[in-house]
């Protein structure tokens, strides 16, 4: 894979690496260069922990690059105010751990934000494409990833991990200018910004506990009452992990919900019966399990937006049918076609039978299917 590259200057790796260790002088550094985009990159851990645990933070503005302590971050009134600003472009790869990370750090939704990830599959160099990957292809550099999996937690860092962590960030606004330069060329330049802007906004939507359910595809067998079972489970497991601090899994297995709401135990005899439940869970859990369960048991479910069934036969069959059109569509303008259509959006277009009421085939993507757009609807009402 080679790509013709505008002129675009590459900042070189600093020869020592600077920190900044007072949230003031933080306030200060995020204003020094004005008109430029932050370019922004977290180090984190979460291994046993259902939060992350912040360990770095990596800035950049212009050919200025500086590591920051989570503690000064977060006490840096301006460093919040610039993470929640739309207006203040910032700059990332692969966000969507980052943007999790802010939410529940720091309480922030970020704004503003580019994915310069989404920026390469538009701009043709590949669909999930990985950063270091994506840097040798364009700069020919190579990346030392010894350390990727390194303790970002405890200090000092070694040199090796500040240099990565830089490593991180300083391609960041040179892609962008590679990419920018492309989707200019494609008439998609504004693109970019609003899938980015969308990306971030549907994960943060997705943080509503009563919706969680929704993600437990295996339930979708279950009868309306039990689904309505399995959202209070599910709604239960979600805070008692936050509050104790603890994996989704290690609490209750998705399975184990799923089993619970099927099987509807009305005693703890019956819930000790059901297959790979721990005791204790049981012990622990127990009544409190068996309250949802009756609660959900006698509550209204004719509102409940019930879990998507895989596709049946005859679906499947026009699933395929549909999808060489997007592909069409998405081959013509060199994008890959997951990104145009992922394979969930498809399939709820093959359920629901239309794309009027569906928002995210609007904007950029309207102009890619335009072509194609009579096509899939004559296909639709066929």
């Amino acid at each position: 894979m080679t790509f013709s590259l505008p002129a675009i200057v590459v900042p070189p790796a600093p020869a020592t690496i600077d920190w900044i260790t007072q949230p003031e002088e933080l306030n200060t550094w995020l204003d020094s260069a004005p008109g430029h985009p932050l370019v922004l990159d977290t180090e984190f851990e979460r291994v046993s922990t259902f939060y992350p645990v912040p360990g770095l933070v990596q800035l950049g503005l212009g050919d200025q690059f500086c590591l920051v302590d989570p503690d000064v971050a977060e006490q840096s009134v301006r460093f919040r105010e610039v993470i929640a600003d739309p207006d203040f472009t910032k700059l990332l790869y692969a966000m969507s751990e980052d943007l999790e990370l802010f939410r529940d750090w720091l309480g922030i939704n970020p704004k503003g934000v580019v994915d310069l990830q989404i920026g390469a599959a538009m701009a043709g160099a590949g669909f999930s494409l990985g950063y270091a990957r994506f840097v040798e292809t364009l700069f020919g550099e190579e990346l030392d990833k010894s350390v990727t999996r390194s303790d970002w937690i405890s200090r000092p860092l070694s040199d090796a991990q500040q240099r990565y962590a830089i490593d991180d960030i300083r391609f960041l606004a040179p892609m962008h200018e590679w990419i920018t330069a492309h989707l200019r060329e494609r008439g998609l330049e504004a693109a970019l910004v609003e899938e980015s802007t969308r990306f971030a906004d549907e994960l943060a939507g997705q943080d509503d506990p009563e919706k969680h359910y929704l993600r437990l595809r295996g339930g979708w067998t279950l009868k309306p009452q039990q689904q309505l079972v399995l959202q209070k489970l599910v709604v239960w497991r979600e805070l008692e992990s936050r509050e104790r601090d603890r994996p989704r899994g290690r609490v209750l297995a998705d399975p184990l919900l799923i089993a619970i709401a099927d099987r509807l135990p009305a005693s703890i005899g019956e819930l000790s019966d059901i297959q790979g439940i721990p005791g204790g869970v049981v012990r622990r859990y127990g009544e409190a399990l068996l309250a949802l369960v009756k609660e959900g048991l006698s509550a209204d479910s004719s509102g409940l937006e019930r879990i998507a069934p895989p596709l049946n036969r005859d679906q499947q069959m026009f699933f395929k049918q549909l999808k060489r059109f997007f592909r069409s569509a998405a081959e013509a303008a060199d994008i890959p076609v997951e990104l145009l259509a992922p394979r969930k959006r498809l399939e709820k277009v093959v359920q629901d039978g239309t794309l009027a009421d569906s928002p995210f085939f609007q904007g950029w993507r309207a102009q890619i299917l335009e072509p194609v757009m009579n096509d899939i609807e004559d296909y639709l009402k066929s």
